[in-house]
C-alpha cells in the first residue's frame, strides 16, 4: 500500500504537520502499516527496542501490569498520535506494556530505519525530542495533579486532554471513545468513584455517557470544573 494514503491523518497532529517536509517523506517512505486485533500485544516491558510507531486507526493501551494481574493505564493512544521514541535515544528496552484496546492500525517506523536517518540527518534528532518532551510536559501535569487537585476537577482536565489529543489535535473530539475503567484507572480512582462523578457530570448536563463512550456537551463548563 502506497504509505502516502496516511499523511492526510498524520497531518491531522502537531507533531507530524510541523516536521520538514523532507523528514515526513522518510518516515513514510521507510514506515510498514501493522494491523493488531483487539488485545494483542504490541511489546512488553523489557522487550528490545524496536523503533517508533504512529496510530493511524483504533487504539493502543500504555500501562503496565503487575504480578497479582491489575493493570496501570498510563494513556490510550489514538491516532495520529506517535509513541516509542524513548528506546531511540537511550536504547534501553522498553518501560511499559502496549496492546491493542480494540482492532487497530498501525504506522512503524523499524529501529534499524530510524537511526539510519538520524545518523544521515542529524539535525532531525531535535525533532524527535520535541515529541518526547511534549509526553514529558503532561507527565508532570499529571502527577501535579495527582497530588493537587481533588478528584472531580483530575477528571474534567484529564477528559478535556483526552478530547483535545493531549495538546496534539486542532479540533478538540466531542465523543470519547473511553470505557469508565480504563478511565478510572488513568485516576488512579476506582472504578465506582469514576462512575459516580460522570454520572453526576452527566445530571448537571455536561457530558453524556454511552456504552464504552464518554460525549462532552459543554466543555466551558467541564473547563471551568477542571481549574478548581
Amino acid at each position: 500500500m502506497d504509505m502516502q494514503v496516511w499523511r492526510a491523518c498524520l497531518m491531522r497532529g502537531q507533531w507530524f504537520s510541523h516536521l520538514p517536509v523532507s523528514l515526513q517523506d522518510s518516515l513514510l517512505n521507510a514506515g510498514r502499516v501493522r494491523h493488531l486485533s483487539a488485545g494483542q500485544r504490541l511489546f512488553q516491558r523489557g522487550d528490545p527496542p524496536c523503533g517508533l510507531y504512529a496510530v493511524l486507526e483504533g487504539a493502543v493501551r500504555v500501562g503496565a501490569v503487575n504480578e497479582q494481574g491489575k493493570e496501570a493505564l498510563l494513556s490510550l493512544v489514538e491516532p495520529p498520535h506517535w509513541f516509542g521514541e524513548i528506546c531511540l535515544f537511550d536504547g534501553q528496552p522498553r518501560t511499559h506494556d502496549a496492546f491493542a484496546a480494540g482492532p487497530c492500525t498501525l504506522l512503524h517506523i523499524p529501529q534499524t530505519a530510524m537511526l539510519a536517518l538520524l545518523d544521515e540527518q542529524p539535525a532531525y534528532w531535535r525533532q524527535l525530542a520535541l515529541l518526547m518532551s511534549q509526553k514529558l510536559r503532561m507527565t508532570f501535569i499529571n502527577l501535579e495533579q495527582l497530588s493537587l487537585l481533588p478528584a472531580p476537577a483530575r477528571l474534567a482536565h484529564r477528559l478535556l486532554m483526552i478530547a483535545e489529543g493531549y495538546g496534539q489535535l486542532d479540533e478538540p473530539r466531542r465523543v470519547l471513545q473511553l470505557p469508565q475503567e480504563q478511565l478510572a484507572s488513568m485516576l488512579s480512582l476506582s472504578r465506582q468513584t469514576t462512575n459516580q462523578l460522570l454520572k453526576e457530570l452527566q445530571g448537571q448536563g455536561i457530558l453524556n455517557l454511552g456504552y464504552g463512550e464518554i460525549e462532552i456537551l459543554d466543555a466551558e463548563r467541564l473547563r471551568a470544573l477542571a481549574t478548581i
